[in-house]
């Protein structure tokens, strides 16, 4: 017992010179404790206060809306106007005009309206306008690589004309997706199967008929088109430039460019890409999306891209179950329109984009397009009226209108062929009130552009100017 007692005292002694030596080390702040012999700490300063930590204003409407109440211009003024117009030797022997009140569609000032004339580029607003009716803004065309059996491969075109040799740009419309994307896909694929080396085929069957159509041969030397194609690198063309000269097979083309990007990759292609079809049964292995169809809306109508609008025009016909061709995409254009309740019955379309001969529409169909694509029931399609140039600051009117009261108040296509000079779209007045006009002249002298656009710019400057009541 008493050999316990003296164990336990002993432990006892130890525990208290433990706990004594951890006592006086915590004091002095050696190790981590509850005591210090330091000095009592300042007290917490208090939580900041950011300035713009405090409730805002409440939330307000900042678009401006168009006022009903603005004033119409004088409908007789406006006439004037249009016979003047008319009658300017630099117009030729064939306009038509139209100028009506965008809020009411109130037709305003007229010059035979409905005669059918060439219209030129601003065809492209039917193109547009049955495109996101039919199609949808979100639409992408996909270009894929198959694999059907080891070694062999196939590039399959899914209507991107706008491919670039190299990386994509997400933020481009050209050059949104890159073939060197889907090298890198199909390297890495081919990795894992233990395989560098393949045979390349080329499925370009999306479109179908001629791919220039009823265009003049010239065209794609000039750089005004590249042959419609399932797939293409630049929209076809052999230099920088927007009218440098074309492909004469962009899609074979952009499959030489295939081959070269997947050589970047440590892939030999054995011989040269050649023509085949990509079988259902065909494994995906790459792929690559384009921007969406709106966006490839408002770059055609910004820039007045033919390629890209026939393209367009052929996923319509495809959607449509016709096929992907001039002929299928013309009319199927023209039946979304009619659908849509668009007055078709004298129109007609050589092509989608207002390039080939022989396209006749009225100032009065294109006035039914424009009221539509303003009309608030139908959202979907505003993108093709906000979508075109603005006056002296983009597109093919960057360089229009530029000292006149026109500026940045007009938004309009502009339409030009030999002989051919046609501009549709809508201008805000002094007043606030909004006007819708179409403008085609398709028998203009010699001498250019430069005479009749004068005469329209001056024309429609004086729209935007109009206090006229």
């Amino acid at each position: 017992m008493a050999l316990m007692a003296r164990v336990v005292a002993g432990t006892i002694a130890a525990g208290l010179v433990v706990a004594g030596g951890y006592a006086w080390a915590d004091a002095h702040d050696v190790v981590p404790g509850i005591l210090t012999l330091g000095p009592e700490p300042a007290a917490a300063a208090p939580f900041p206060t950011a300035p713009a930590a405090i409730p805002g204003p409440a939330l307000q409407d900042t678009l401006q809306v168009l006022d009903a109440a603005a004033p119409v211009p004088d409908a007789a003024t406006v006439q004037a106007a249009v016979d003047a117009l008319v009658a300017d030797p630099a117009m030729g022997a064939s306009t038509g005009v139209v100028v009506s009140d965008a809020l009411t569609g109130d037709v305003l000032a007229s010059a035979s309206p409905e005669v059918a004339r060439v219209p030129a580029s601003i065809q492209k607003l039917l193109t547009a306008t049955a495109a996101l009716s039919a199609v949808g803004y979100d639409r992408v065309l996909t270009t894929t690589v198959t694999q059907s059996a080891s070694g062999a491969i196939t590039l399959v075109g899914g209507g991107d004309m706008m491919l670039s040799a190299g990386a994509g740009d997400p933020a481009a419309v050209t050059g949104h997706a890159g073939l060197d994307d889907l090298a890198t896909q199909v390297a890495k694929e081919l990795a894992l199967a233990g395989t560098t080396t393949v045979k390349l085929a080329l499925d370009d069957t999306l479109f179908t008929g001629s791919p220039t159509g009823l265009w003049a041969e010239e065209i794609p030397s000039l750089g005004y088109a590249a042959p419609v194609s399932a797939i293409a690198v630049d929209t076809g063309r052999l230099s920088a430039g927007e009218y440098a000269p074309r492909q004469g097979d962009p899609a074979l083309s952009a499959a030489n460019a295939f081959v070269t990007a997947l050589a970047a990759h440590g892939v030999t292609v054995d011989g040269a890409p050649s023509r085949g079809t990509s079988v259902k049964a065909a494994r995906v292995i790459a792929s690559v999306d384009s921007a969406p169809m709106g966006e490839i809306v408002q770059y055609f109508l910004h820039t007045s891209d033919n390629t890209i609008t026939e393209v367009v025009g052929r996923i319509v016909a495809l959607d449509a179950g016709l096929p992907g061709s001039f002929e299928g995409a013309t009319k199927a254009v023209l039946t979304e329109l009619t659908d849509l309740g668009i007055d078709t019955s004298g129109a007609v379309m050589a092509d989608c984009s207002g390039l080939a001969d022989g396209s006749r529409i009225s100032a009065t169909t294109m006035l039914e397009v424009l009221d539509l694509l303003a009309d608030p029931a139908h959202p979907r399609l505003r993108p093709v009226i906000i979508g075109m140039p603005i006056a002296g600051l983009d597109g093919t009117l960057n360089d229009r209108f530029l000292t006149s009261e026109a500026r940045g108040l007009v938004r309009a296509k502009t339409g030009s062929l030999p002989h051919v000079t046609s501009l549709a779209g809508t201008a805000l007045s002094a007043d606030g009130r909004q006007l819708t006009f179409v403008i085609m002249a398709d028998q203009t002298p010699d001498g250019g552009q430069w005479g009749p656009r004068r005469a329209i710019d001056a024309f429609v400057s004086d729209l935007a100017a109009c206090g006229c009541r």
